[in-house]
């Protein structure tokens, strides 16, 4: 297994590195958690773009039904599992069927998730349970199952879809800030226990900034008014792109997507407890629009997208990045070193020229 690392925009690549291989997904059998909206539905039409087979999990059947439509019209094959992913058993049940319809599974993206929009102590332990038990052990039961078939074959990918909150925990998320931090240890453990295996199977992560999906209309609130990402927002077209570069080079251990995930966990680093304060100051009101709070089903319980579809974008669209700077250079990072030190050799190879003129 290459060695693993953390993709930064600070990092450079020593020139002993060799040249990164893309795992090409033509033909390859994909599963996607959470695949029926938000960002998961912009992953699978990513994956249809790449010629992928993505088998699509989730519980809403009318989201899943569009979605499978989605990746068949961008140029790949998509079939449709419904499934729970806080049940293991479900979750076992529709790999094994994954792996007897459409073959073994190449690569295992877990996206999946809910969660609660409220203060601590507004947020029921009913509530708090389900939502771990979805946003946590829904990539443990995943990971679990996928381990399971690929250890076997002695090789696969496991991309788990992770965020900046993983690493700096704001107000009103405690539920989903808790799991995700969750997520990250969690994979950093098995990441270790399969390097020590000499595993041929990857694992890593991808951390993602706000994103505009549906998940501000569907995630149970008991704020006062409207939900909303931290701005800035980005398109989930721009984390689906990150999403499936990371499957196609699932060498280094962690990604980061968007500016904003960059300058949140380097200032995280730099200086956590300015951060507290300055998010004590600012996180409730930049999470909430003027606007009255959504009335339609919270999907904490059962699936928001069970009779409607909802796609991949949410209501911010106006507000939203369709692109990403810092994904480009990171994804790009070593002919951009290249370049950068060519440059500077020019330049210092002139100014020598110079001198001896």
């Amino acid at each position: 297994m290459p060695p693993q690392r953390t993709d930064v925009l600070t990092e450079s690549p020593s020139a002993s590195e060799s040249p990164e291989r893309p795992h090409d997904l033509r033909g390859k059998v994909v599963v996607v958690t959470g695949a029926s909206g938000g960002v998961g539905r912009a992953v699978v039409r990513e994956l249809g773009a790449r010629g992928a087979r993505v088998a699509l999990l989730a519980r809403g059947m009318t989201g899943l039904g569009a979605a499978a439509v989605d990746v068949g019209a961008a140029g790949g094959v998509g079939q449709v599992y419904e499934a729970d992913v806080a049940d293991y058993e479900q979750v076992r049940q529709a790999a094994e069927r994954v792996e007897d319809e459409i073959g073994p599974i190449d690569v295992w993206i877990n996206v999946a998730f809910s969660s609660v929009f409220a203060r601590f102590t507004d947020i029921t332990p009913e509530e708090y349970e389900r939502t771990t038990a979805v946003t946590y052990l829904g990539y443990v039961w995943g990971t679990r199952v996928a381990l399971d078939l690929m250890r076997p074959r002695g090789r696969g990918t496991i991309v788990q879809v992770g965020s900046a909150l993983s690493q700096r925990g704001i107000p009103l998320q405690s539920a989903y800030c808790g799991a995700k931090h969750a997520v990250k240890g969690f994979t950093e453990s098995v990441r270790t226990e399969l390097l020590a295996d000499r595993s041929g199977i990857d694992i890593t992560l991808v951390q993602l900034p706000a994103v505009n999906t549906p998940q501000f209309d569907w995630v149970l609130s008991k704020l006062g008014r409207h939900p909303q990402p931290v701005p800035p927002i980005y398109q989930p077209e721009v984390a689906a792109r990150g999403i499936v570069f990371a499957a196609e080079h699932p060498e280094r251990k962690e990604y980061w997507v968007g500016a904003t995930t960059a300058a949140t966990l380097l200032a995280q680093r730099i200086a956590p407890a300015l951060l507290d304060r300055y998010l004590a100051r600012t996180g409730v009101d930049s999470q909430q629009t003027t606007e009255q709070p959504p009335s339609g089903v919270a999907n904490l319980w059962k699936p928001a997208d069970e009779t409607a579809d909802y796609g991949a974008r949410g209501s911010f669209d106006h507000r939203s990045h369709g692109r990403s700077p810092q994904l480009w250079l990171s994804q790009h990072r070593r002919p951009v070193v290249l370049s950068l030190a060519a440059a500077g050799a020019a330049g210092i190879a002139m100014a020598v020229l110079r001198r001896r003129g």
